[in-house]
């Protein structure tokens, strides 16, 4: 447990220095560890194996990395689509993963449930050149399942379909999201 609670202290270290609360959940994503740990009333409920991006963490825009510091889920996109939806500009396609045309099956797709995240960090995560929001950063469900625990993504941060929305349904919008190496 004392792994967990050092996590916990670096996400309310990182919000103090930041002049904010602690939310009453919580997301803590470790791009070292591939993991991302959900956090409610200051007690960790889950632990989550995740895929970040192919590239270095970064913050700059086109860099393709997966940002790093202090975040909020700005918009929670995707409530009541089916398990596998695929989502192009934020927007149902209509068809499920499983359901890809040949063309795009080995593309990394957006699934299931959309968390958009916003920097919170200006002139880091936050602002021109290197703005989460407006580099669509999101926590989002992937086709490719069997890459989760290395990174595999564009930027955002994946999940399975289930735990993607698992997640969803239990944080609300607001909540903050520290991300570190």
């Amino acid at each position: 447990m004392g792994n967990i609670n050092e996590i916990y202290s670096r996400v309310t270290t990182a919000c103090a220095e930041r002049s904010r609360q602690a939310t009453e959940h919580c997301l803590c994503v470790k791009i070292g560890e591939q993991k991302l740990y959900h956090f409610h009333d200051a007690k960790c409920v889950r632990e989550y194996v995740v895929s970040t991006s192919r590239e270095p963490p970064s913050c700059i825009e086109n860099s393709l990395g997966t940002p790093t510091g202090l975040h909020a889920v700005a918009d929670k996109i995707g409530a009541g689509a089916p398990a596998g939806m695929v989502f192009k500009g934020r927007v149902p396609v209509g068809w499920t993963w499983p359901e890809t045309p040949a063309a795009q099956r080995y593309v990394n797709l957006i699934t299931t449930r959309i968390l958009r995240l916003r920097g919170l960090e200006p002139g880091h995560n936050a602002g021109p050149g290197r703005d989460s929001y407006d580099r669509y950063i999101y926590l989002h469900g992937t086709n490719q399942p069997g890459k989760l625990g290395t990174p595999n993504s564009h930027g955002c941060v994946l999940l399975s379909d289930a735990e993607v929305t698992e997640l969803f349904d239990a944080v609300p919008e607001g909540s903050l999201v520290w991300i570190e190496g």
